[in-house]
């Protein structure tokens, strides 16, 4: 049993099936991969697990308690963060403000008391991006920009981090940085799930890989298992020797 159960999830915009019956366990503890190709339906399915997008049926269960209907906000305070595809940093802030509007939030409804601003100089420095700190984020590069939307997820403390396609504007050193950085989170309980197209970052760091594909699981297992399996390399991989 996973700490996120989806369950038999659908979503229909009209006449298009976007999401098909998908069922993902996202266990603690360890980062659980979630590919396929463009428009397979991963950012749907992101959007429904944080409330941003109702289901057409299945559900959401996050820690044997049902989420389907509630508002994103009480996802948030039960232990739901996330990064977006598209960036969806706050540009006119800096790194460290970006972070600090988050901690704030968590304020609200945390039962302990923190130091705001040591956190997130905390939380900076744990993604490598202390260096900028006071740096804008429309100024800033878009693989920094990522990493401000990860330390700002971070800063909610949660439960289950949804990553979709962190890597993306990260070079080769960053990349393998957010490898080892996924590793240590998850040692300390946390559960990831990952969309990404970055297929050694994916087969690296996840235990588990479910692959979607027109909006249906077509496949779940190991990454070793997912290699090897003809229809994964059909649909998304194209062969065995370009996912490895």
């Amino acid at each position: 049993m996973g700490l996120l159960e989806i369950e038999e999830v659908s979503v229909q915009f009209g006449g298009l099936l976007a999401v098909d019956d998908a069922s993902i366990s996202v266990p603690a503890g360890c980062v659980t991969g979630l590919i396929g190709p463009n428009g397979a339906g991963k950012t749907t399915l992101f959007n429904v697990i944080t409330g941003l997008q109702a289901p057409s049926g299945g559900r959401v269960v996050l820690d044997d308690v049902e989420v389907t209907r509630r508002r994103p906000y009480r996802r948030a305070r039960l232990g739901i963060a996330r990064t977006f595809q598209r960036l969806e940093a706050f540009g006119s802030l800096t790194a460290r403000e970006n972070v600090l509007v988050a901690l704030e939030m968590r304020r609200r409804w945390a039962t302990a008391r923190y130091d705001c601003g040591k956190i997130a100089d905390e939380l900076l420095e744990r993604v490598g991006i202390a260096h900028v700190a006071e740096t804008r984020v429309e100024a800033l590069p878009t693989g920094s920009a990522r990493l401000v939307e990860l330390a700002r997820a971070l800063a909610t403390d949660p439960k289950v981090l949804l990553l979709d396609e962190p890597s993306s504007g990260l070079d080769e050193q960053e990349t393998d940085a957010l490898g080892v950085l996924l590793h240590e989170l998850t040692a300390g309980g946390l559960a990831v799930l990952l969309v990404e197209h970055d297929m050694p970052l994916v087969m690296e760091a996840c235990s588990y890989i479910s692959v979607l594909d027109f909006g249906r699981v077509i496949a779940r297992g190991t990454p070793r298992e997912i290699q090897a399996d003809p229809s994964v390399q059909r649909a998304y991989l194209g062969t065995a020797k370009a996912a490895s």
